[in-house]
C-alpha cells in the first residue's frame, strides 16, 4: 500500500507543482519555460494552468499572441469555475478580440466572475452595462442563472 501512495505522489507532483513553478519563472520573464510547466497540469485540467496559458497566449509571451487560443484556454478554465478566467473571457466578449462582440455574453462571464470572488469583476461589470440595452441585461441575467446554479452550486 505504501508503494502505491509513492506512485501517486510522484505521479502527481509536476502536474499540481508545476503550476506554482510556472508562476516563479513567468514572475522571472522566462515565459516559454513557464508555458512547459504549465502544460502537464493543463492537459491533466487544472483551471489554474489552463488560465496561464490563456494569459501567455492572450500577451504573446513565451509564444505567438493567438486570441483565438487564449480564449479556448480562458474557456476551459472557466467552466471550471475559476474567477480570473472568467473575467477574461467577458472581456474578449466586450471587446470582440478573436470572437464577436456579444455584451450579453460578456456580462454574464463578468457576473459569474464576481460571484466567484474576482474583484475587479464588478468594475467591469459596471462598465459593460453602460453599452447595454435592458432586453440585453434580462437575457444575461436568465444566462447567469442558468450556469450559477450549475458552477456555483452553494452560493
Amino acid at each position: 500500500m505504501r508503494k502505491f501512495a509513492v506512485i501517486c505522489a510522484l505521479i502527481a507532483t509536476p502536474v499540481f507543482g508545476g503550476v506554482e513553478q510556472g508562476r516563479d519563472l513567468m514572475e522571472a520573464g522566462k515565459f516559454k519555460e513557464a508555458y512547459d510547466t504549465f502544460w502537464p497540469a493543463a492537459l491533466s485540467g487544472n483551471a489554474d494552468a489552463e488560465e496561464l496559458i490563456g494569459v501567455l497566449y492572450a500577451m504573446g509571451l513565451g509564444v505567438e499572441r493567438d486570441d483565438r487560443r487564449a480564449f479556448e484556454w480562458y474557456l476551459r478554465s472557466s467552466m471550471k469555475g475559476h474567477p480570473g478566467a472568467q473575467s477574461g473571457i467577458g472581456w474578449y466578449y466586450e471587446v470582440g478580440r478573436g470572437v464577436e462582440i456579444d455584451l450579453v455574453r460578456a456580462y454574464m462571464w463578468y457576473t459569474l466572475s464576481a460571484i466567484g470572488g474576482d474583484p475587479d469583476a464588478a468594475i467591469s461589470l459596471e462598465e459593460v452595462v453602460k453599452k447595454m440595452t435592458q432586453e440585453q441585461i434580462d437575457e444575461a441575467h436568465i444566462l447567469v442563472n442558468d450556469y450559477k446554479g450549475w458552477m456555483y452550486p452553494f452560493r
